[in-house]
Parts: C-alpha cells; sequence; structure tokens
C-alpha cells in the first residue's frame, strides 16, 4: 500500500539511511535548502525515516538552524544558547517551547504591523509608487546574491530594472508638474 505524498496539505519528506531527502509531493530528490525556502514559504511538511517511519522533522529543522546559523551571520546569540541549554532539566522546561512559541508569534505579528504601518504611510502620497518600486529593486539585487541564484537570473533582472528607470523617471516628472 502507498502513502499518499500530502496528509491534509503536509508534505512527507522521507529521509533514508545515506541522508538523503525525498519529497513525495514531487517525487524528488531534495537538500535541508529546500526544506529552508519551503519553510520561508510557509509550507507544511513532515520528515519521516524512510525505514522506521519515525517523525524526526524537529531533529532535520535543528540541523537546517545550525546550517544557517553556520553560514556567517548568526541570529542567536550566544546568551540566549547558554540560556536554553540551561532551561533543559529544569522543572519549567515544559513551559519553555509554549513561550517561545508566542513570543515569535508575537514578534512575527508586530513585524506585520509595522509592515503594514509603513506601507499606508505611503499609500496616499506621491512617493507611494516610488517606494514601490524601490522596494521592488531593493529585493531584486538582495536576490541576485542570495546562495543559488544563477547568473541569467540577474541578467533577466536588467530588463526589469531598466523598465522600473523608465517609471521612476515618468514619476519625477509628474511630481515636478505637481510642484509647477
Amino acid at each position: 500500500m502507498k502513502k499518499s505524498a500530502a496528509v491534509d496539505g503536509v508534505v512527507i519528506i522521507k529521509k533514508y539511511a545515506n541522508r538523503r531527502l525525498y519529497n513525495t509531493e514531487t517525487s524528488s530528490y531534495i537538500t535541508l535548502e529546500h526544506l529552508a525556502a519551503m519553510t520561508r514559504e510557509g509550507r507544511d511538511f513532515k520528515v519521516v525515516d524512510a525505514k522506521t517511519e519515525d517523525d524526526i522533522t524537529h531533529n532535520v529543522l535543528t540541523q537546517i538552524i545550525m546550517e544557517e546559523e553556520s553560514r556567517g551571520q548568526t541570529m542567536l546569540p550566544v546568551n540566549f544558547l547558554r540560556q536554553l541549554i540551561a532551561m533543559y532539566g529544569d522543572s519549567m522546561q515544559a513551559m519553555v517551547p509554549g513561550y517561545l512559541e508566542a513570543s515569535m508569534e508575537g514578534f512575527r505579528r508586530n513585524q506585520a504591523q509595522f509592515k503594514s504601518a509603513v506601507e499606508g504611510a505611503f499609500a496616499h502620497s506621491p512617493f507611494a509608487e516610488i517606494a514601490k518600486r524601490n522596494m521592488a529593486m531593493f529585493e531584486a539585487a538582495t536576490a541576485a546574491f542570495k546562495p543559488g541564484n544563477a547568473p541569467d537570473t540577474v541578467a533577466h533582472k536588467d530588463d526589469e530594472i531598466a523598465a522600473l528607470k523608465e517609471e521612476l523617471s515618468r514619476l519625477h516628472e509628474k511630481i515636478e508638474q505637481l510642484g509647477k
């Protein structure tokens, strides 16, 4: 009996003894970077040991964090890590996961509210379109430097940047006309 690739929208990833990860939804082998991207996209997945079918999602997510932390600029301060380690075996250990989840959810809500407020501040301004275009250009520029982006992706962005510059020029003319 073959198991379905996704149960209730949860993608099943199988991890084999040779450390390879297999996405049952796409029927292809993937890497930890793919799982990190799926996480950023909000895709829900479950990693299971291919032999025992044990849920090893926690271990794999921890491994992704370790790899991200080793790539350069760290997000988890040493003092936080020390405090977290000290909580293992403590009588309050059971409360820590819920507290961390609630704290992170609060942080995400605040981040979304801040983004919304900034977008709202520019919404009825002649600079709104410029701000949107600048943000698009900034995102395109930062995407070009992310690992795994091919040079042809950057070349393709040149056309997009040229179009944005042209639009920026038109908006600048409109602003000058409004100032007269």
